[in-house]
């Protein structure tokens, strides 16, 4: 069916006709189409109106005597309860931004010495509506019903804590940095408990002081809190409506006064844990299963209550999923991810650049996002793609007199080709123009112990989430230079501009990375080039119960990359249209041209070739997404027909089970078609994820995945119960293999099974 479907006449001769549209006549009609102001739109009117004035909510908190503390049990029953700050007046961030919920909810908050308290009741007047999702500590809650607190003891309004708990007692939490990014493996030590009732349901938390970091004498704190109502894709804020704000943006978030006389003890928490693994490589013949046994920690010291000093001693990283399987069909480095507990742990420290480094966009954006960054962890503990053990480290982040801090020094154990390896990095920033910040960065070391390196670097990113009025601004800019004892010395630097508003956004970048930038502990997938992108963006919102349509939006995105001589070397112009139902289905329909000058050939899967020389093509994808609503969601995509000088097919199918609270399935089949003069490949990348949650303390991961390519097969299980906070057991057993045919042949195994405790003085 794909083979007809890629040399059928009727479709490829299709394609290539529309091909020869010209593309700009997309950059003409679709501005032309957006011209149409709202304002313009006759009487009854079916589209949402975006300019609001937002401001910011402020509420006095309330401190309890540590004998009056509640019992969190999701019973707003205690007594201190009805003491508690009470919170009524919420309105809607979605679909009708500052519109009333459609359902009631009460917020309750205090404190004593120990602890910051809340309390929810989520009223429901079909609470047979509720909708129940995962009950495991850090699965997908968002779909389902969920609510949200996020405190910013720093009154930064750039960063903040994000707790998160649905109403089957599934807990979640993240950390929200410099109003761009989340980092959802982060993971402290707090309860929280969640019921359904016949009225809707109740959640209770407590967050112990000594699992945040706060400013002393802040008695102001930035605090936001969030209700989803699931079923009605509907989002209920208290204070961070504006519709212009990314989801991980804290600027409007409202205040928390009050809050005094916080006892963090002696401020140390000591980890501890032993570990046992059971190792047995198949590929060495003869050789025995290998038994060992080993010990070691971590230890936090809260230097002062915003500072902690990190110690970590043969850190394990067991509990580590498996990297996203990827088949690399470009000429350039893939970008992995950092999964490892240590090394997440106030991240947001270490962040450089801004917008600049972190946003995707669909293609050319998404390859460059990443390229130049100074400072990349993934980096340590990994040479040449082989994992070097980690001897230990230490860690000083957090805030101290007004500056941000992050100071990390870790040491790597001998490979054959050099000894430990000492490998740093100290990053230092300050707020400026409230939201704003300016800093520098220096890294210092190579992993590979080949030669020195080392990386200094100023940047400068400003936020203004109340420009004009409402309206939302952003701008980065950074500069560095690398000092290679191999390469040399070499600079990168670049300027973003993004102004993420609604109906109309725009977003502009500029990123010159030198021939010889070489910042052994950061990550560089092009080098020698000049980066212009330019994206525009119309949103249309509709009003919910007046259309099907919850919004459309277009967009054209326009990435450039030319040599250090000015001369193109790659291009993309892409048209996108996004339209969303109000029951949340999503449509996305893409098109985009494509031009590289090769310099030389590079080399596909399968010994394919792509020869040096000018290639320009045009290719359309189209994607669908279900309701993440029901128990059953898919996502699909499809794109086509061109690659360089051959054809290519590209399908992707994923499909998410989730019928209730215990359970989830997700699998996933890539598959894509490349037919070159010089020959033709399929790769294949398949994955399959599956999870159980006895409690929402206690659950069992499963992840397999396999491309047809390497003919590899990785299979990771992941038992894990905290049975008292911060104690847990996590038991990991990983297979990796090789399916050569119908074959099965076992590479490595490994059983580890660990057992830690904390200890809080």
């Amino acid at each position: 069916m794909y083979k007809v479907f890629l040399e059928g006449a009727g479709v490829l001769n299709f394609a290539r006709f529309l091909q020869g549209i010209p593309f700009f006549l997309l950059s003409v009609l679709v501005p032309f189409l957006f011209s149409f102001p709202a304002s313009a739109q006759p009487a009854g009117t079916n589209t949402v109106p975006v300019t609001q004035n937002f401001t910011s909510s402020t509420a006095a908190s309330t401190r309890i005597d540590p004998a009056d503390a509640p019992i969190i049990d999701a019973d707003l029953s205690d007594p201190a309860w009805a003491r508690a700050t009470l919170i009524t007046d919420f309105k809607q961030a979605e679909p009708a931004t500052g519109a009333p919920p459609t359902e009631r909810t009460e917020l309750r908050i205090m404190y004593d010495e120990n602890s910051i308290y809340v309390g929810v009741y989520s009223y429901d007047s079909d609470p047979s509506g509720i909708i129940l999702r995962s009950m495991q500590r850090d699965g997908p809650l968002y779909t389902g019903d969920l609510v949200e607190i996020r405190l910013d003891p720093g009154l930064t309004r750039r960063n903040a804590y994000s707790f998160q708990i649905g109403p089957s007692g599934g807990r979640g939490d993240r950390l929200l940095l410099n109003n761009t990014q989340d980092l959802e493996e982060w993971d402290p030590i707090w309860v929280g408990r969640a019921q359904v009732v016949e009225d809707g349901w109740i959640a209770e938390m407590e967050i112990p002081i000594q699992s945040i970091s706060y400013e002393e004498g802040q008695t102001d704190w930035g605090f936001d809190f969030r209700r989803t109502i699931r079923r009605k894709n509907e989002e209920v804020y208290w204070s961070s409506i504006n519709p212009n704000l990314e989801s991980m943006n804290v600027s409007q978030a409202g205040t928390l006064t009050g809050l005094s006389g916080f006892d963090q003890g002696v401020g140390l928490d000591v980890q501890v844990y032993g570990v046992s693994r059971i190792k047995r490589d198949w590929q060495m013949p003869g050789e025995d299963t290998a038994i060992s046994f080993s010990g070691g920690g971590n230890a936090f010291y809260r230097i002062t209550p915003a500072l902690t000093g990190t110690l970590t001693y043969n850190p394990d990283f067991s509990d580590a999923p498996l990297d996203a399987r990827q088949v690399n069909t470009t000429r350039f480095s893939l970008f992995f991810p950092e999964t490892r507990d240590f090394f997440l742990q106030d991240a947001g420290a270490f962040e450089f650049g801004g917008r600049g480094f972190t946003r995707s966009a669909r293609g050319g954006g998404e390859r460059a996002a990443n390229n130049a960054q100074p400072f990349f962890s993934r980096n340590i503990g990994l040479v040449g793609g082989q994992a070097v053990s980690i001897v230990g480290g230490g860690k000083v982040s957090g805030e101290f007199s007004g500056y941000g801090v992050g100071l990390l020094s870790v040491m790597t154990d001998k490979t054959p080709s050099a000894g430990n390896q000492l490998l740093s990095v100290a990053r230092i920033s300050r707020p400026i123009f409230n939201e704003s910040q300016i800093g520098f960065i220096v890294t210092n070391g190579d992993p590979t112990g080949l030669s020195s390196n080392t990386v200094a670097g100023g940047d400068f990113q400003y936020r203004n989430s109340n420009f004009l009025g409402s309206e939302v601004l952003t701008a980065d800019a950074y500069f560095e230079r690398s000092f290679s004892g191999l390469n040399g010395n070499d600079e990168s630097f670049g300027i973003s501009l993004n102004s993420p508003n609604q109906p109309w956004g725009w977003d502009a970048a500029f990123k010159q990375v030198g021939a010889n930038y070489d910042p052994a502990l950061g990550f560089v997938n092009r080098s020698g080039i000049r980066l212009y992108e330019a994206n525009v963006n119309h949103l249309t919102r509709y009003q919910p119960g007046a259309s099907i349509l919850r919004q459309i939006q277009f967009s054209l995105n326009n990435f450039i990359v030319t040599g250090l001589d000015n001369q193109i070397q790659s291009r993309e112009h892409s048209a996108v249209a996004l339209i969303a139902t109000q029951a949340d289905h999503r449509l996305e329909l893409g098109a985009t041209n494509f031009f590289e000058n090769l310099p030389a050939e590079f080399d596909l899967p399968d010994d394919l070739t792509v020869p040096g020389g000018e290639y320009n093509w045009t290719n359309f994808y189209a994607r669908v997404q279900s309701s993440r609503n029901y128990p059953l969601s898919v996502v699909a995509e499809v794109a086509c027909c061109n690659f360089y000088n051959g054809d290519s097919l590209e399908t992707s199918l994923q499909a998410n089970y989730r019928p209730n609270r215990y359970y989830e399935i997700s699998a996933r089949h890539g598959w894509t078609r490349l037919k070159m003069p010089n020959g033709a490949v399929d790769v294949h990348i398949a994955s399959l994820n599956a999870s159980v949650a006895f409690t929402p303390n206690m659950h069992l991961a499963v992840q397999t995945q396999y491309d047809n390519i390497s003919q590899s097969v990785g299979f990771l299980a992941r038992y894990r119960w905290e049975f008292i906070p911060g104690d847990e057991l996590l038991i990991a057993f990983g297979q990796a293999a090789v399916l050569p045919g119908t074959g099965f042949q076992a590479q490595g195994s490994q059983l580890t099974i660990r057992i830690g405790h904390t200890l809080r003085f």
